[in-house]
């Protein structure tokens, strides 16, 4: 199919060498992706998982997780913090999550705070915990306890806290029906 001319065969051979080229190549790029790593439904993962890129989870993850842009599908779960630039959630959540932007879809379960710079909120959407505005959630401290202005000495002050609907960062189930409105 290819001849090789007498001229030049010696200088190509010794130059040129693609398998080589290739994993110089490869190691001098940053690596780009562009579909999400998948943690399927029938997966089990009990630990840590921190991606640069894109994280879609169906199955369960026992442990903190950290990515660019992190989706829990409606069959996922998760136990533990979520940090991403973007989290979607359609499945459950039982820890922080804390992201610039927060979406919690309808059928959504959320058990824990949410620390974000937007939220999103759908109908049939449920949400249990405190939720705190802030222009950069993804800085290295962690949020703040809730009774921490408060003297832990009263324990009618929590009381009449968790019953107050005045405050927008009150804890409690949130069942948003089809019509509402959520804050961002």
């Amino acid at each position: 199919m290819f001849t090789k001319t007498k001229d030049n065969s010696d200088a190509t051979a010794s130059s040129v060498n693609p398998a080589q080229d290739a994993v110089k190549g490869a190691a001098n790029k940053p690596t780009a992706r562009s579909a999400a790593s998948i943690i399927c439904g029938d997966m089990e993962i009990h630990g840590s998982i921190t991606s640069e890129g894109a994280l879609q989870i169906d199955g369960l993850v026992d442990g903190d997780v950290a990515a660019a842009d992190i989706t829990i599908g409606a069959s996922g779960t998760v136990i533990g913090e979520v940090k991403a630039e973007a989290v979607k959630v359609k499945g459950e959540v039982r820890g922080s999550i804390r992201a610039r932007k927060v979406e919690l879809e309808t059928g959504a379960k959320v058990h824990g705070d949410i620390l974000h710079s937007s939220l999103s909120i759908q109908p049939n959407a449920i949400f249990e915990g405190q939720v705190k505005h802030d222009q950069d959630p993804l800085k290295d401290s962690a949020p703040k306890p809730a009774n921490t202005d408060k003297p832990a000495s009263k324990p009618a002050e929590s009381d009449a806290k968790s019953t107050s609907s005045a405050q927008p960062s009150t804890g409690g189930v949130h069942n948003f029906a089809p019509g509402s409105s959520a804050l961002s």
